[in-house]
């Protein structure tokens, strides 16, 4: 299984429809780098890469980047205390308004799985 079908699901080809849209080239750089190169390398496995992602995208900003992450790892086999502890632990480093953000997505993600996915502690 590709990295990007682990991470993305039954969402990899609307995601890459819409990453195509935007150019054809950048693409094919995060399918082929990112994913496929980067994420698929050995040394960390795929659910602490997606924790690291969570953080890093928190950093950034960018909340239609971090809800696919925070799906993607809970895909991948973060539980969901988890995901709750990489957000807590971003607040220190990263302030206590973006990890507000992020808890409040992290919560539309887990009501977007529904009750098949209860809270895991």
């Amino acid at each position: 299984m590709s990295v990007r079908r682990a991470i993305w699901g039954e969402k990899e080809e609307a995601i890459e429809k819409a990453l195509k849209e935007v150019d054809e080239d950048l693409f094919r750089y995060i399918r082929d780098f990112a994913y496929e190169e980067v994420l698929a390398r050995p040394g960390l496995d795929l659910r602490t890469r997606e924790l690291l992602a969570i953080t890093a995208l928190i950093a950034l900003g960018s909340p239609k980047e971090l809800a696919t992450h925070l799906e993607g790892a809970l895909r991948v086999g973060a539980k969901e205390e988890e995901v709750r502890e990489t957000i807590l632990q971003s607040a220190l480093f990263l302030g206590f308004p973006r990890a507000l953000a992020a808890m409040k997505l992290f919560h539309q993600v887990l009501r977007g799985r529904g009750p098949a996915h209860p809270r895991e502690g």
